[in-house]
């Protein structure tokens, strides 16, 4: 049985069994952005920075990062630290790995993370030559120095997030494929053993320079969907639980008592209608038409009957816990429940051009996403009456390789798990034109604009303002169609103690089982 153990042990060296899913691709840092393989690689590699629970960064790898205009950047780390397979940590080790993630040849899903670097231009552009950024140089074994194109406030909060970790030289000898399934990082735990789609088991690394973790290791169970999960958990079977399903969250609290866990956290929920689909594209009809969509949902509806209130309705494209998070943008209607508007707003796209087909939303059905989903297109059927419909998938690396190509033939689940707890975090991958995990190909030039002003802002107020007025700019276009974010409902089990962070995620190298 997939959720079944073998011998566990209690204390410092407690093996903790916690809940995850078949990452999408190879555990390769540069080319994750989905939440089952950034869950491991955060624990598997250290940054410059790490986040602490509440989401403040604190220096890690890094001495020390220096800069008096946000733009040049001089980086001292740390001389005592390793990879998992001995060699030290070297600044040429991080130059490196910046470098073949920015490189248009090596197809980098977290590619645009490294926009703001001077020289990112020459080498993510189609049919580049150079490989190397002119913004990075190696001043010795352990001081680099970073020129960004222009001030960035955001850049270094960024600099604890997954694609800006350093990589081993083996990477480069064995490549990314091989490299990626059988990590070696220079983080607190190391890998042991990936059985795909069964389960993935880490050992500490006891050569961690960082904060020892106070437990022995974790191993990331893969459930089909968070249910068996949930049994496991209440039988023993699991260690903790970062979401419970949809079917337990009216009694988990009275279930679970004091190993219940409840708070805010920065997670979005939305779907992505693609822009390359006939009726959507970037032009009147589409923004109407995903305006009468978005419109026809009583998300505060579904929030109540599906989530038992926990969730908070969307009214702009950030999270609540997310300083700067504003309920009053100008344009953010698009967001709230006007079943007539929504009718109007869609006859006006059949004046453009009449309607055909019909319209779906594809799901993993691992993630229990049924019922909200059936929900949301029941909505949309009655109120615009259409054919609306959910469209399942098996797993969520199913989808996420369909969106990735750009090959989704519908409207996607998607969403969004804050990296570091800024706007722009949310903003800038999803929706800048060529974002990383922009699903939807979405493109605003007014858009982009306001964002590049908000990164070059003086402080974080002014930069604050003009992000709220870029988000105008995606309440009218609605390049996904947000829903609600989150409040983390999890748990834990008999003897465990831990503590879900900022983002969702547990604070893995915290959690003890006596």
């Amino acid at each position: 049985m997939q959720g079944a153990r073998s011998q566990n042990t209690v204390g410092p060296d407690a093996i903790i069994r916690v809940n995850g899913g078949e990452p999408q691709s190879g555990l390769v840092p540069s080319d994750t952005n989905e939440n089952m393989g950034g869950r491991v690689l955060d624990m598997m590699f250290t940054g410059l920075y790490s986040y602490q629970a509440d989401g403040t960064p604190q220096l890690a790898n890094a001495e020390s990062v220096e800069t008096a205009d946000n733009k040049h950047f001089t980086v001292k780390l740390k001389r005592d630290w390793t990879f998992h397979d001995g060699t030290p940590v070297k600044a040429s080790n991080y130059v490196r790995a910046w470098n073949f993630g920015a490189a248009i040849g090596n197809l980098q899903k977290q590619q645009s993370f490294y926009a703001p670097i001077a020289g990112f231009d020459e080498v993510s552009e189609k049919g580049a030559t150079k490989t190397e950024m002119s913004g990075l140089k190696v001043i010795d074994d352990y001081t680099f120095t970073i020129d960004l194109a222009a001030p960035n406030i955001d850049f270094k909060l960024a600099l604890g997030y997954v694609p800006f970790v350093p990589l081993p030289d083996v990477f480069f000898t064995e490549g990314k494929e091989k490299f990626g399934q059988n990590p070696v990082g220079n983080g607190p735990y190391k890998l042991k053993q990936w059985r795909h789609n069964v389960q993935l088991e880490t050992v500490r690394f006891d050569e961690y320079k960082g904060p020892k973790p106070k437990n022995g290791g974790l191993t990331f169970v893969m459930y089909e969907s968070y249910d068996p999960a949930y049994v496991d958990l209440t039988s023993g079977n699991l260690d903790a639980l970062d979401t419970i399903p949809n079917s337990a969250l009216r009694s988990f609290e009275k279930t679970l008592g004091k190993k219940a866990i409840v708070r805010p956290t920065a997670q979005t929920q939305s779907f992505v209608i693609p822009q390359f689909l006939e009726h959507f594209g970037n032009d009147e009809e589409g923004r109407l038409r995903r305006q009468a969509i978005s419109m026809s949902i009583d998300r505060q509806q579904i929030i109540d009957v599906v989530f038992q209130g926990f969730r908070n309705p969307s009214v702009e494209f950030t999270a609540r816990s997310i300083p700067g998070w504003s309920g009053d943008i100008p344009g953010n209607e698009t967001t709230k429940h006007n079943p007539e508007l929504a009718k109007q707003r869609w006859a006006q796209a059949n004046a453009i051009t009449p309607w055909t087909g019909s319209f779906t939303i594809a799901y993993n059905s691992d993630g229990d996403h049924k019922q909200w989903i059936d929900a949301v297109t029941n909505q949309i059927k009655n109120t615009l009456g259409i054919d609306a419909a959910g469209k399942p998938y098996a797993t969520f690396k199913q989808i996420r390789d369909e969106l990735t190509k750009k090959t989704l033939k519908s409207a996607g689940r998607n969403g969004w798990q804050g990296d570091y707890p800024t706007q722009l975090n949310f903003l800038e991958s999803n929706y800048l034109t060529g974002g990383g995990s922009n699903d939807g190909d979405y493109s605003n030039p007014a858009f982009d604009a306001k964002i590049a002003q908000a990164q070059q802002a003086l402080d974080p107020a002014q930069s604050t303002r003009l992000i709220n007025e870029a988000q105008s700019f995606l309440l009218a276009d609605l390049p996904v169609v947000p829903l609600w974010d989150y409040k983390a409902a999890g748990g834990v089990g008999e003897g465990v103690r831990g503590e879900i962070t900022w983002n969702g995620r547990f604070d893995f190298t915290n959690i003890t089982k006596e």
